[in-house]
């Protein structure tokens, strides 16, 4: 059982719009290697965890990632309110708001919507610890690349906690990987 509190894991508070950093952002909310996968993943293979320690990493694990999974919708939504339809066109951020307005869906930056093929479960210890792994790694990566094309500091402070936690992340699946 989880107890949410109403506060976001980290602060974001983004002061300027920008719908072209928010549909480069998107991808951490539901691209290949987005919050919403790692969640997926982590809380679906806890159930054929045979090792308790490992299905509570995985546990831990998939409900921070939920909590990152906020932060993304929180950074895309400030980046995005209040558009205007000539901001909108401008920006080449038409396409996403006539399938969706402003609403949050998740997505990855090149407009593939997110799937279950994005997240992996076998049901194999070694396997799935190494693919979680994996997946952190490819995070870390789009985080990187998110931080190389962005520069609004509002936007990449938050972004940055995030970098950190999936390098945290990688180091917990390495030593449940040790530890099973």
């Amino acid at each position: 059982m989880w107890n949410y509190e109403k506060r976001l894991q980290y602060p974001v508070k983004i002061t300027q719009t920008n719908p072209q950093i928010a549909q480069v952002i998107i991808s951490q909310y539901g691209g290949p290697d987005g919050e919403l996968a790692a969640s997926m993943r982590y809380l679906a293979q806890r159930y054929t965890m045979p090792y308790n320690t490992v299905a509570g990493v995985l546990t831990d694990i998939g409900t921070e990632e939920l909590a990152h999974f906020e932060m993304i919708c929180a950074i895309v939504y400030q980046l995005t309110r209040n558009l205007t339809p000539e901001e909108i066109k401008e920006s080449g951020f038409d396409k996403y708001y006539v399938d969706h307005t402003l609403a949050l869906w998740p997505q990855a930056a090149g407009g593939i919507p997110f799937n279950a093929c994005e997240f992996q479960s076998k049901g194999d210890v070694i396997t799935d610890l190494t693919e979680d792994m994996a997946a952190e790694q490819k995070a870390r990566t789009t985080y990187d690349n998110i931080l190389r094309l962005v520069k609004d500091p509002d936007v990449c402070d938050p972004i940055k906690f995030l970098r950190a936690r999936e390098i945290v992340h990688f180091q917990r699946f390495g030593e449940a990987m040790l530890t099973r």
